[in-house]
């Protein structure tokens, strides 16, 4: 938000020095980033003076130079070497002494200097308008009139318009501070505040309206009124369109707004003045001079101000004519053909108050950012909109000349009900940490326009300006009165007077913990990416549940993400481009899914990527490439990290997926990825991706039971056997194959050797398992464990047909 200082004062009862302004501002909450000086033109004007060319002679050693004696009212006329056509005797010129720089419209400061050309010595320069920065002329030098007097300051004659900008930094909550009437109340109720008087910023407009005629009648008509509560207009014959005075371009350009006309500039000034914004139609392109606001139908065709078409939104707020054809998308854009023009006679000027959110969508789906939609979605003072526009109405009679031609038209059918809030004094007390007095409560909410309705011991009730729509809650209105009251002046309590709370985390935020500990311990590195993601990833099949972006910010970037794999996809090719080959990665995130218009599903997945090798090369320990088995193990491990033991893996029917159960129900996936998926981001190199279902993890583990028992005071005893099996029998067979049996002493089962010879047989392997038993109770015999092991060996021939290996 940018503020001008001069434009500021003129509402101030007494002007405030910079500085301390600006400390101001930032203390009620306005945030004055920077403070920097502004001209109209560059410089000021510093150093140059008003001279008169007494003597104009040709340059000998040069056809096109000139030697000149210019007198500036100083001891001695100054020779100047002068290179301009129209130079000559007895001219009132612009001339820039030595020492001062001058700031051309094209091209770099000049400082002048004592310069020789062609073998004759110049002190000075004599200047053009584009030199000296007041218009792109550059036919010659200025020549002045006659009756200038000669060593007048450049800066005295031109007066160039100088100001002081103030740009703050405005949270989005604070729309009554977006315009420099909303900064003033601001800044009086501080000064009502802390010098114990009371301010009110000065009304500089008269408000002198009133209608010359009725010869302009232009009748409204409001269809959608949720969509526009009130709107107002006036229609004003005879002006004349043409460039704006000094002293509102002057305004308007030191805070950045480029000037059109008088016409637009006005209405400009006032969206600055006010924070409202105002439109001008051209009143003879309204046909049947009736104005209907209403919605159109869907893929309607408009020309805007910047000469594109646009199709409208069904839910776009338009400013149609009696024929209902679009002139202005309403509080946003303006149309091409009903727009001001320089053949302009007639205006119908509108003042109105359009629905937030409504305007908000249109601007954004339309992608038109402009300062009376910046305004609109925020929220206007609806109480304000007849005023500006009969301020507005008078000041173009003024400026632009014409006549008032028919009544304000004001359509506000529901008037808006301001707001109530109570607010205890005690919890004023207790949010603020400042025991204020009633009083001192009372004088700040009135200076912010606040009205007092009730008031107790311990209580007062206020309704809430117009102005502010963002006041709801007493919160709010401890927020205005301690932004006013001054941070800086809220003590440092000696005691905490509210007891802290320590809330447990719960199951899920400590096992993601848990888990990240373990992972990270293991060389994985946290990812967090995107949840907006490029929907050219995916399947036509998988397209059809995603959540579509309505407004995506680019063609990339249009839905949220379906799965995991795609954006954790996009981070290793990232780091794979920059030679970082060996990746193990984690991340908790979302996805996102819909099967219905208006429903949608959030899951929440704890997701691996691995590839490369597990570790680099040491000089006793070869790297070993990651692999299926390697991403299985750290699947299984990470299930039994949480208390979940009953894990199996189970082929996916229809994919080349793993899917990972417990106690019958899947909690997640594990697969390579496909080739073709893994050439989508150009990687060359195998990939293996882990994928749980985390609120599914965090059933199971907190269904566990902890328990607690002794350790065994009795040795285990380890057995191995070698299991000749054909080669499609997998270890999962041979894990329930031992289930079956429900040996309450066999403690641990592990598979450490897989061998295949021809020698096995055909098609026949050798697998190498490990059994681990223990008594919790006593020492285990040899013919105890010869037993169980028997009977493991018997059910392994029924069941699988195994030889074992001698």
């Amino acid at each position: 938000m940018t503020i001008s200082y001069n434009w500021l004062n003129e509402y101030l009862p007494e002007q405030i020095e910079p500085e301390k302004l600006s400390k101001i501002l930032t203390s009620v909450g306005l945030e004055v980033e920077s403070m920097e000086h502004y001209e109209s033109m560059k410089g000021g004007l510093k150093g140059l003076v008003i001279g008169e060319v007494l003597n104009c002679e040709p340059h000998p050693n040069a056809d096109k130079l000139k030697i000149t004696s210019v007198n500036i009212a100083a001891e001695q006329p100054l020779q100047i070497v002068c290179g301009a056509s129209n130079v000559a005797q007895g001219q009132k010129v612009v001339v820039a002494t030595i020492g001062s720089t001058i700031f051309p419209i094209q091209g770099e400061p000049l400082t002048m200097k004592i310069a020789k050309i062609r073998g004759v010595e110049s002190y000075g320069m004599i200047c053009a308008e584009d030199e000296i920065g007041l218009s792109e002329n550059h036919e010659g030098i200025m020549v002045l009139p006659n009756d200038v007097v000669v060593g007048t300051p450049a800066a005295e004659y031109f007066k160039p318009y100088s100001d002081i900008i103030f740009e703050i930094g405005l949270t989005p909550n604070r729309m009554d501070a977006m315009s420099h009437f909303g900064v003033a109340k601001d800044v009086c109720a501080y000064l009502t505040h802390h010098n114990n008087q009371e301010y009110k910023p000065k009304n500089i407009f008269t408000n002198g309206f009133k209608a010359d005629n009725q010869q302009l009648p232009i009748q409204v008509t409001v269809e959608n009124t949720d969509a526009c509560p009130r709107y107002a207009g006036v229609s004003i014959s005879g002006i004349e369109v043409k460039e704006s005075p000094e002293w509102l371009k002057n305004k308007l350009t030191a805070i950045g707004v480029k000037c059109i006309n008088n016409i637009v500039d006005i209405t400009n000034y006032f969206l600055h003045e006010t924070g409202q914004p105002l439109h001008a139609f051209d009143a003879n392109a309204i046909a049947n001079n009736h104005v209907i606001v209403k919605k159109l139908a869907k893929e309607t065709p408009f020309i805007t101000l910047d000469e594109k078409e646009r199709k409208l939104s069904e839910n776009d707020i338009i400013i149609c004519d009696g024929n209902e054809k679009p002139m202005c998308i309403g509080g946003v854009f303006g149309g091409l053909n009903s727009g001001i023009k320089s053949t302009t006679q007639n205006i119908f000027l509108e003042s109105a108050c359009f629905d937030a959110t409504t305007i908000r969508k249109t601007s954004m789906l339309h992608n038109l950012r402009t300062d009376a939609a910046t305004r609109f979605e925020k929220g206007v003072d609806i109480g304000n909109t007849v005023y500006v526009l009969q301020r507005a109405a008078t000041l173009i009679k003024e400026i632009a000349g014409g006549n008032i031609s028919s009544n304000v038209v004001d359509i506000y059918p529901i008037k808006k009900e301001k707001k109530e809030v109570s607010l205890k004094l005690q919890y004023l007390k207790k949010l603020s940490g400042k025991n204020y007095h009633p009083d001192t409560v009372k004088r700040i909410l009135t200076a912010l326009g606040f009205d007092l309705i009730k008031e107790s011991i311990d209580e007062i009730r206020i309704a809430v300006p117009y102005s502010k729509p963002d006041i709801t809650f007493p919160a709010d209105i401890v927020e205005e009165i301690v932004r006013i009251d001054g941070l800086d002046n809220i003590d440092i309590p000696s005691s905490i007077t509210i007891t802290p709370q320590t809330n447990s985390l719960g199951i899920k935020n400590n096992l993601k913990d848990k888990i990240a500990y373990y992972l990270t311990g293991l060389g994985f590195n946290e990812i967090l990416t995107n949840s907006i993601t490029n929907s050219k990833y995916y399947s036509e099949e998988t397209l059809q549940t995603t959540v579509k972006m309505l407004n995506n910010l680019s063609a990339d970037l249009d839905i949220l993400k379906p799965t995991m794999l795609e954006t954790g996809l996009e981070v290793l090719a990232y780091n794979l481009n920059r030679k970082n080959n060996h990746l193990k990665l984690f991340e908790f995130g979302k996805t996102y899914s819909t099967t219905e218009v208006g429903k949608y599903t959030e899951q929440e997945h704890l997701s691996l990527y691995l590839t490369g090798a597990e570790h680099e090369d040491y000089w006793n320990i070869k790297s070993k490439k990651i692999d299926f088995y390697t991403a299985k193990g750290i699947a299984k491990a990470i299930v039994e990290l949480i208390g979940v033991n009953a894990i199996h893996f189970q082929q996916n029917e229809h994919t080349t997926t793993l899917d990972i159960y417990t106690n019958k129900k899947l909690i997640g996936t594990l697969q390579e990825v496909s080739t073709k998926q893994a050439q989508q981001f150009d990687i060359k190199q195998p990939v293996y991706y882990i994928d749980f279902n985390y609120n599914t993890l965090v059933q199971e583990a907190s269904a566990k039971k902890i328990m607690y028992k002794e350790m065994s005071k009795f040795p285990s005893v380890q057995r191995d056997v070698a299991l000749i099996v054909d080669k499609n029998i997998t270890y999962h067979q041979i894990e329930e194959v031992v289930k079956k049996l429900k040996l309450s002493k066999l403690q641990n089962i592990r598979l450490f050797d897989v061998f295949e010879s021809n020698k096995l047989g055909n098609d026949k392997k050798s697998m190498a398992v490990n059994f681990t038993f223990i008594d919790e109770e006593k020492t285990l015999t040899d013919k105890e464990i010869d037993n169980m092991m028997n009977k493991l060996i018997k059910q392994f021939e029924n069941d699988l047909s195994a030889e074992i290996r001698k």
